[in-house]
C-alpha cells in the first residue's frame, strides 16, 4: 500500500508539472552553455587571493582618471568601469596588478537574453516567475518521491545503488539513470526554488542601505592606498564589486561589496565608516543561483546541462511507463460473481499482464466466463470453478506493487466452494529470488482447505516462451480447456544479436562436457562473467551461458544434455562456423578490480568464467578455486590450463571435490575442510563468488553461514548486500 501511494504521489507530481519541467529543461540546456563558453574566454587571473585592493587601487588610479567601479565575476575575471577622455563609459577585463586592458566586456546575445526570460518567468513576469517556482517545489516532490520509491524497491538505503533486475527499457534506465543524477537533479530543484522565492520576496534577501555618519568624518590623518590596512585585508578573490567615490570630497567614500558583507571606507583615512553582514536570505540566494546557473564552474555547468538531459529522458520514459501499464490493465467482459475462471495477475511492468491476457482471450473465445484482475483484488468469487495466478517478483523476491495484500486478503476470505488453481511464477534465473514470491504463493495456496493443485507450480525465465507453453500444455491436459502458446507471444526476433564464429571445439569428455571458444570480429567488448544468449531455433528459445575471456577469445564450458537444445546447438558447431548470439551484462558477476584476496566455487561447467577471471588476474591477487565436479575425467580439461596458472602467480590454489568416484567429496566438504582459512579470508575483506547449480549454491551458502556465525564484522546479509559474495547460479 505504501509503495502504491509513492508510486501515485510520483506519477501525479510528474503528469501536473511535465510541461513546464519539459520548458525548464530544454531552456536550462541551452542556459548552461553561456557559462561553458564565458569560462573558456582567456581573462582569468592567476592568484586573485594574493592580490589586495591595496596593491589594484593605486594602479588603476595612475592609469585611469574617471574610475566608476571595480568588479570580480564568478569566472574570476576582473572587471573595470571607467570613463574615457570622450566622455563615454567603458567596461572591459584588466589585469588587477598593472591595470592592462586585457578584452572588452560582451553584452549578453538576445539568443540567450531570451532563454533566460523564458527560463524565468515565461514571459509572463511574476506570474511566470510563480509558475516556475511551483515547477521548482514540485520537483522535489518528484525527486524525493523516486528517491523512496528506489529505497523500498532494493529494501534499504544500503542497496540503493545494488544491481535491479532488468525490465523493459524505458522501467530499467528509468531507476538506473534516476540514481546516477539524482544529486545534481535535487540541487537544481532546491536552488531553483530558492531563487524563484527570492525574486517573489518570500525570502528577504534586501539589505538596508549603510548609514554613514557624514557629520562626523575624519579628514586625517591620510593614508596612502597602498598602506590602508582595509584594503590590504581584503584580497581580489573575496571581492564582489568596489564602487569608487564620485570626487575627492571626505563625503564620497568607497563601498566595498564582499562576498558576505558590505563595506563603507573613507578614501582619506582607510578607516570602515560602517558595514553590515548581508541577511541569511541573501547569502542562501547568492549561494544558490551560482549553482543553479553554473556559475561555480565550467564542469558543473556541463553536469546541470546533462542533468537537465535526463530530466526530459526521465518524462518520456515516466510516460512510456504509464502507457504500458495503462495498456495493460485487464478489461473484462463478465463480471466476478458469474466467472467460472479467474485469472490473478501480479506484475510490476505490464509484461505479466499480457500472458494473463492471451489466457483470458482464448478461454473467452471457447464460450467460458473469465474474470481478470490484480492479486490484490482477491475477494469471494461465488462460481469460480479454476484459479490461474501469475505473478512474477519484485525487486528482491518482494511481491509487485498489485499483489502486497494478496496472503492477507486471503486468509481472511476463503472461498465457499472447491476450487483448482494453478500458479505461473515469472523471473530470471540470474537472481537468487528467482520466481520467489510466484512459489510462495503457491505455498499459501496449498494450505487453504478449498484449493486442490490441478498443476505444479511452473517457473517461467526471462519470459520463456517454452516455459509458457510447458504450462499451456499441462493446464489443458488437467482441465479440459484448450490454451497454447499464441503467435503474439512466440514471434518477435531478438534483437542486439552479433555474430560469433567458432574457433576451437574441444572433443567431448565422459562427463558429457566440452569447451568452445568463440570470436566476433565486430562484436560486443565483454568479461568473464558476462553471459551469451543463443537463440537455437532463430526464435525465442533462448539459452544463456556464462563466458569467461580467455587469451582475449569467448570461452564456453558445456555439458551435452540429451535432447539438450543449446547444448546440442553448439556441440554440432563446428570451427570455423558462425552463430548469432546476444551478450548480456552481468555486472554484479565481475572479478573484483581490488581485494585481499578471492575465493572462487563453482561445480560442473560453472567453472567457466571463473577461468578467464583467473586468466585476467594480471594484478594476482591471491585467488583460490575450489570446483566440484563428478569424475576426475571431467576435471582433466581444465587441469594443465589451472596449473600453468598457479605457476605464473594468478592462481594461489585449486581443489578439486569429486562426487562419483570411491571417495565421495561435495564442495561443501572442501570448504568445511578450510573453515578455518576461509573465516580469517573473509575477516580480511576477501570476495567470494559461487557459480554452478542452485542447489549447489544454497548449500555453499549454508556451509558459509556456519563457517561465518558468531564472528563480530562477518553477517550473510551483509556480505552479500556489499557485494562480497557474488553468485551467479542457475
Amino acid at each position: 500500500m505504501i509503495i502504491s501511494v509513492w508510486r501515485y504521489s510520483h506519477l501525479l507530481l510528474a503528469v501536473s508539472s511535465f510541461i513546464f519541467l519539459t520548458l525548464a529543461s530544454v531552456t536550462g540546456i541551452a542556459l548552461a552553455v553561456d557559462p561553458v563558453t564565458s569560462k573558456m574566454l582567456d581573462y582569468r587571473v592567476a592568484d586573485l587571493d594574493r592580490v589586495s585592493l591595496a596593491q589594484t587601487i593605486p594602479v588603476l588610479k595612475k592609469k585611469y582618471n574617471d574610475l566608476q567601479k571595480l568588479s570580480v565575476d564568478d569566472n574570476d575575471f576582473v572587471i573595470l568601469e571607467w570613463t574615457n577622455d570622450d566622455g563615454q563609459s567603458q567596461q572591459s577585463y584588466i589585469d588587477p596588478a598593472n591595470g592592462k586592458v586585457l578584452g572588452p566586456v560582451e553584452k549578453q546575445s538576445a539568443f540567450f537574453q531570451w532563454m533566460t526570460s523564458l527560463h524565468r518567468s515565461l514571459f509572463l513576469h511574476n506570474t511566470g516567475r510563480l509558475i516556475m517556482a511551483i515547477t521548482a517545489f514540485l520537483l522535489i516532490l518528484i525527486t524525493v518521491s523516486g528517491i523512496i520509491l528506489v529505497v523500498q524497491r532494493q529494501k534499504g538505503f544500503r542497496r540503493f545503488f545494488a544491481r535491479i533486475e532488468r525490465d523493459h527499457f524505458a522501467q530499467y534506465y528509468h531507476i538506473v539513470f534516476g540514481r546516477i543524477v539524482l544529486v545534481p537533479i535535487l540541487i537544481i530543484a532546491l536552488t531553483g526554488t530558492i531563487i524563484s522565492m527570492s525574486r517573489l520576496e518570500l525570502i528577504n534577501t534586501k539589505q538596508p542601505s549603510l548609514q554613514v555618519d557624514l557629520d562626523h568624518l575624519k579628514t586625517g590623518p591620510a593614508v596612502e592606498l597602498k598602506n590602508s590596512e582595509t584594503f590590504r585585508q581584503i584580497p581580489l578573490s573575496e571581492l564582489q564589486e568596489l564602487e569608487f567615490p564620485f570626487s575627492e570630497d571626505v563625503e564620497d567614500y568607497y563601498t566595498v561589496k564582499l562576498s558576505d558583507r558590505e563595506l563603507a571606507v573613507n578614501q582619506l583615512t582607510g578607516e570602515i565608516l560602517n558595514q553590515q553582514r548581508y541577511p541569511a536570505g541573501a547569502r542562501l540566494n547568492a549561494l544558490a543561483m551560482r549553482l543553479h546557473t553554473g556559475r561555480s564552474g565550467s564542469i558543473w555547468a556541463i553536469i546541470l546541462a546533462i542533468s537537465c538531459g535526463y530530466i526530459l529522458f526521465f518524462i518520456c520514459s515516466g510516460f512510456v511507463i504509464m502507457f504500458r501499464r495503462r495498456a495493460n490493465r485487464s478489461v473484462n467482459r463478465f463480471k466476478p460473481d458469474e466467472s467460472r475462471v479467474v485469472i490473478l495477475v501480479g506484475s510490476e511492468s505490464g509484461t505479466t499482464m499480457r500472458f494473463a491476457k492471451s489466457v483470458q482471450q482464448q478461454l473467452m473465445q471457447q464460450g467460458e466466463k473469465v474474470y481478470l484482475t490484480d492479486l490484490d483484488n482477491y475477494h469471494l468469487f461465488p462460481v469460480m470453478e479454476h484459479l490461474i495466478v501469475m505473478t512474477s517478483t519484485y525487486g528482491l523476491g518482494d511481491p509487485p506493487s498489485n499483489a502486497r495484500k494478496f496472503q492477507h486478503k486471503l486468509d481472511l476470505c476463503p472461498q465457499h466452494q472447491t476450487v483448482r488453481f494453478s500458479v505461473l511464477a515469472f523471473g530470471s534465473r540470474s537472481y537468487t529470488d528467482f520466481c520467489s514470491f510466484g512459489l510462495e504463493a503457491d505455498r499459501w495456496l496449498s494450505r487453504q482447505p478449498w484449493a486442490f493443485r490441478a498443476t505444479e507450480v511452473v517457473t517461467v525465465n526471462d519470459r520463456s516462451p517454452e516455459d509458457f507453453g510447458n504450462w499451456c500444455n499441462s493446464w489443458s491436459s488437467e482441465t479440459g480447456l484448450t490454451i497454447s502458446l499464441t503467435n503474439e507471444l512466440l514471434h518477435g526476433a531478438p534483437h542486439d544479436l552479433h555474430r560469433f564464429t567458432v574457433d576451437f571445439k574441444s572433443a567431448l569428455s565422459v562427463s558429457d562436457s566440452f569447451l568452445i571458444r568463440l570470436r566476433s570480429v565486430k562484436g560486443p567488448a565483454f568479461r568473464s562473467g558476462d553471459l551469451i544468449a543463443i537463440y537455437p531455433k532463430n526464435d525465442h528459445h533462448e539459452r544463456l551461458y556464462s563466458v569467461g575471456r580467455v587469451e582475449g577469445r569467448m570461452q564456453l564450458s558445456v555439458r551435452l544434455h540429451p535432447d539438450g537444445l543449446g547444448s546440442g546447438y553448439l556441440f554440432g558447431l563446428n570451427t570455423g562456423e558462425s552463430l548469432q548470439a546476444r551478450l548480456v551484462k552481468n555486472r554484479h558477476f565481475y572479478f573484483p578490480k581490488r581485494a585481499p584476496a578471492v575465493i572462487l566455487i563453482s561445480n560442473g561447467t560453472g567453472i567457466a568464467p571463473f577461468l578467464g577471471m583467473i586468466d585476467e588476474n594480471r594484478k594476482k591477487i591471491p585467488t583460490y578455486l575450489y570446483c566440484g565436479f563428478r569424475y576426475q575425467s571431467s576435471f582433466d580439461p581444465y587441469k594443465d590450463f589451472l596449473s600453468q596458472k598457479i605457476a605464473t602467480g594468478q592462481l594461489r590454489q585449486v581443489k578439486t571435490a569429486l562426487s562419483r568416484e570411491d571417495q565421495r567429496i561435495y564442495v561443501t566438504d572442501l570448504i568445511m575442510a578450510d573453515s578455518a582459512m576461509l573465516q580469517q579470508q573473509l575477516l580480511s575483506g576477501a570476495v567470494l563468488m559461487i557459480c554452478g547449480s542452485l542447489a549447489m549454491q544454497a548449500d555453499v551458502l549454508n556451509a558459509i553461514e556456519k563457517i561465518i556465525q558468531g564472528q563480530p564484522g562477518l553477517n550473510m546479509d551483509a556480505l552479500l548486500e556489499r557485494g562480497r559474495i557474488r553468485t551467479d547460479c542457475y
